[in-house]
């Protein structure tokens, strides 16, 4: 069988204001800006293609995990034990959707069923 997360797509972290957030992890600590919108936005990690998401949201800090298919995974997930709190629901990239292992460890999983985002010249997401 193989392994149902892929791998960590992005880790999540809540600012209180993105301008100045990115002045600090792109100016002050050498993140390359990938993409952004009005209220987020993804930067590089030197070693991974897991992306720093900054965003001005109401969502404590997560970490999202890639799957093939979210609505596989949902499958497999609660046919394993598990249980789905939230979706699945749409994203700009695919699906999304949050379980819940046995234990109560909450995981947001998602997919890249419409694909990358794409992004003008200023990596203004389009």
């Amino acid at each position: 069988m193989e392994p149902l997360f892929r791998k960590v797509d992005c880790v999540q972290l809540k600012v209180d204001n993105l301008e100045t957030a990115l002045s600090f992890y792109s100016s002050r600590l050498g993140h390359t800006l990938k993409w952004k919108t009005e209220t987020s936005a993804g930067l590089s990690m030197a070693d991974a293609d897991t992306e720093l998401v900054i965003h001005t949201g109401s969502l404590p800090p997560e970490t999202d995990l890639l799957v093939s298919s979210v609505p596989e995974a949902v499958k497999q997930f609660l046919e394993a034990g598990g249980k789905v709190i939230i979706g699945p629901f749409d994203i700009l990239i695919g699906l999304c959707a949050v379980v819940e292992d046995p234990w109560a460890n909450r995981m947001v999983i998602l997919d890249m069923s419409k694909g990358k985002l794409k992004v003008d010249e200023q990596m203004n997401v389009i």
